[in-house]
């Protein structure tokens, strides 16, 4: 089954000299897609056949503009027009589309980036311990050293966000974490993925400008890599997030130790172990790092991890189809396992954090009445739906009324909510239905219902638009209020309602 694209673009549209082609990949609110120049743009001879367009709807597809998106789309523009690095992906160029006879298109930030062949998730994929690992690490260590070279931290370094080039070379990507040096720190958003997070940022003060992070966060992803690509297995054990989280704390705090697999050849046990210390003080310095994973990889200049193209090994064709949107720097921020302390108190403001919503769904509750505009769709009217619907069980299966998911959707449904257009109706999804899909369509179909209830029904609105959600706003529109076989779905809405408000907010 083909996913649905957060920004739909139809083959064969043009954005300035660039004709979209296949896609490639797509996160929660961007989408990235193959293009090649078209034929009558002979006046732009520095701009490269192919490229990889990524679609941000930072425009009219966005009712209120999300802050956070914003941000971090400039953070990467900005990196991009500053640095031209051998190992960091190459932007060309920015868009930004004017159609308005394209809703989901009008106002779109468009980057023209260089096109990777796959990336190393994808890599791991398919083979868990390449055997040119080591080479493959000597060019992810000379992306980082040009990094931080340059004055900036990556920030969130992993397989995803290394990109496997047509040559076979390696590029860093994603830099929308990426954040310019001040002395010895820089300030990023409190966002990152825990099993490449060292134990000093897990639960760390995040003050208004973010999270302090110096490029000893990138020593230790980069240990957590190499021991990755080089055993296939993680250096922290637990075989989820949270418990390599938990094992990660103890290891920092004395109470545990560093416990690498046998797997790991001798020749870079002690590299590993210069990344993974507790402490950032005591980390390796880039520099230092860099040298000695040239000597481990057997050549001061790290060579291609793979042959040129026509011999090179078929697991990188499977990797271009599996290519991670990570990768481009689409941030979906929604992982049901991040940073706990960074999304316990996100939104605060608006939805309480001592009442049971889960903390994993804290940020996609929040921003997906952002999305929306109309003031009755808020935080607190999605996080007490979900709780009515669901209990915020992410597993839900209901077959005999075909609702799936921590938002009950039937998959033909949520097909239609998932984007505003451009997708077929008689496509469909298939369960589970995750709650990274789930709860934004439940945003956008809120805001479409709001306006078209009519003005001046009885009651709570927001209940109403509860009540809209099992049935539909005509039928509300009809009943004239809630109709009575959902007064009791609707009780349970109302009460989390209250519940859920901060003081002062109900």
């Amino acid at each position: 089954m083909t996913e649905p694209y957060a920004v739909p673009v139809p083959r064969g549209y043009r954005a300035g000299v660039w004709e979209v082609r296949e896609p490639i990949a797509t996160g929660a609110f961007g989408s990235v897609y193959a293009a090649r120049r078209a034929e009558n743009s002979a006046g732009c001879p520095d701009l490269p056949a192919t490229a990889a367009l990524k679609f941000l709807p930072t425009g009219t597809n966005t009712p209120r503009q999300l802050a956070h998106l914003r941000e971090l789309i400039d953070r990467e523009v900005e990196l991009h027009r500053r640095l031209r690095r051998p190992r960091l992906i190459r932007m060309y160029e920015t868009l930004v589309l004017d159609d308005p006879a394209r809703p989901a298109l009008d106002g779109a930030t468009v980057l023209v980036l260089e096109r990777g062949e796959g990336s190393v998730s994808a890599l791991l994929a398919t083979d868990p311990r390449p055997a040119a690992g080591p080479a493959l690490l000597a060019q992810i260590c000379e992306g980082l050293a040009q990094l931080h070279r340059a004055g900036w931290v990556h920030g969130d370094l992993k397989p995803a966000n290394v990109l496997l080039m047509a040559d076979g070379s390696a590029k860093l990507t994603d830099f929308n974490m990426a954040a310019e040096l001040e002395g010895t720190h820089a300030y990023t958003p409190a966002f990152s993925t825990p099993d490449y997070t060292p134990p000093e940022l897990l639960w760390a003060e995040i003050g208004e400008r973010g999270r302090r992070i110096r490029p000893s966060a990138d020593v230790w992803a980069f240990g957590v890599l190499a021991h990755l690509v080089l055993t296939g297995s993680f250096p922290l054990p637990g075989a989820t997030p949270s418990a390599r989280r938990d094992a990660a704390a103890a290891y920092a705090r004395g109470t545990d130790e560093l416990r690498l697999s046998a797997e790991l050849p001798d020749s870079w046990r002690e590299i590993v172990r210069a990344c993974l210390t507790r402490t950032h003080a005591d980390r390796i310095t880039t520099e230092a790092l860099l040298r000695r994973v040239a000597a481990a990889a057997g050549t001061a200049r790290s060579p291609r991890p793979f042959p040129r193209r026509g011999r090179r090994p078929v697991v990188i064709a499977a990797a271009t189809v599996a290519l991670a949107a990570l990768g481009y720097g689409i941030s979906t921020w929604m992982a049901d396992d991040t940073d706990t302390a960074a999304l316990a108190r996100y939104g605060a403001a608006e939805l309480r954090t001592d009442k049971g919503v889960p903390v994993q769904y804290r940020r996609l509750i929040v921003d997906a009445a952002h999305f929306c505009t109309r003031p009755d769709v808020t935080p607190v009217l999605i996080a007490a739906m979900l709780k009515s619907e669901s209990d915020f069980d992410p597993n839900l299966s209901d077959p005999g009324n075909m609702e799936y998911g921590i938002a009950r959707w039937t998959p033909d449904v949520l097909r239609w909510w998932m984007q505003d257009n451009g997708v077929p109706a008689s496509a469909t999804t298939t369960p589970p239905l995750t709650p990274s899909v789930s709860i934004p369509a439940m945003g956008r179909y809120l805001c479409y219902m709001d306006p078209r209830l009519k003005p001046g029904l009885p009651g709570d609105r927001r209940v109403l638009l509860a009540a809209s959600y099992r049935t539909s706003y005509g039928k509300v529109n009809d009943t004239g209020g809630v109709p009575p076989k959902y007064r009791d779905y609707c009780a349970r809405v109302a009460h989390y309602l209250q519940e859920y408000a901060p003081p002062g907010k109900k």
